[in-house]
């Protein structure tokens, strides 16, 4: 496991290097970004994470602030935390050249945002069931964040968690619970930095964005596609939220294919400079 200071916070990164390279050009770099709460990077893990670096990808996984094997601070927690967080760990790692940014469900909030604060690092932007950090965004978020306080700490809750699905899962619950109630975070994610349509319109990398057909999410496709110059978007039938884990092999073709025809557009546009 290592542990690397960036932006001030002790970062827990994971990182697998790309096997056989398809060719002496340097292979391209995808950066997973988890979700929020009782997510972390394991989640990349043992989904996606293998198949990107068996395709001849350099692997970078790392758990945000208060997640995971990483610091937990009581306060710090705004969105542009994360982003800055983003770009330090990049600078300690000494990424060379734009990476492709991979984000699920909050994750993909962190790297939209970073997306349109440092262009010049990103090639390319996957979203699954995500959204950029918009006012309607910040106050779903209050509201997500005040329920998860009071509904994590139940006791009955973690009783039924673990009958239907392993004290694993509790774990995790408890430990977002002892997050919320013990730091800034429910109320710094709502006041965070948001983005207005001007600056969605002005983001100029391509960006994938998938959701589950059954996700209340689904319904932002076509502003999304309206104010992007570069969007595809799949809404992948009879998901929700959960789409990584529930079609997984999807996602993982869908996002390589997305990298790879990304990554050689952006070789191609340097070589023809």
């Amino acid at each position: 496991m290592a542990v690397i200071n960036a932006n001030g916070i002790a970062l827990h990164v994971e990182q697998m290097p790309a096997r056989d390279p398809a060719d002496t050009a340097p292979p391209p770099t995808v950066v997973f970004v988890h979700g929020m709460l009782v997510d972390s990077l394991v989640s990349y893990y043992f989904t996606l994470a293998p198949a990107f670096a068996a395709e001849g990808m350099d692997v970078i996984m790392y758990d945000l602030r208060g997640h995971g094997h990483s610091e937990r601070v009581s306060s710090g927690y705004l969105l542009e935390d994360f982003v800055g967080d983003l770009d330090a760990l990049l600078d300690r790692l000494e990424v060379a050249g734009p990476v492709h940014l991979v984000g699920n469900s909050y994750g993909g909030t962190i790297a939209f945002s970073y997306a349109a604060r440092r262009p010049e690092r990103v090639a390319s932007v996957a979203m699954i069931e995500s959204e950029p950090a918009t006012e309607s965004w910040s106050r779903k978020m209050a509201v997500n964040l005040r329920r998860a306080a009071d509904e994590f700490a139940r006791t009955d809750l973690h009783e039924q968690l673990t009958r239907e699905h392993g004290a694993h899962v509790t774990r995790r619950v408890k430990s977002a619970s002892r997050l919320l109630n013990s730091s800034t975070m429910a109320r710094d994610i709502p006041a965070s930095r948001l983005l207005d349509e001007d600056e969605i319109r002005a983001l100029r990398c391509p960006v994938l964005a998938v959701y589950g057909s059954e996700s209340e999410l689904a319904a932002q496709e076509p502003w999304l596609k309206s104010l992007l110059p570069d969007c595809r978007t799949v809404v992948v039938p009879d998901q929700e939220h959960w789409v990584l884990m529930g079609a997984t092999d999807l996602v993982r073709d869908l996002i390589t294919e997305w990298v790879r025809a990304h990554d050689a557009a952006g070789a191609a546009e340097v070589g023809g400079r």
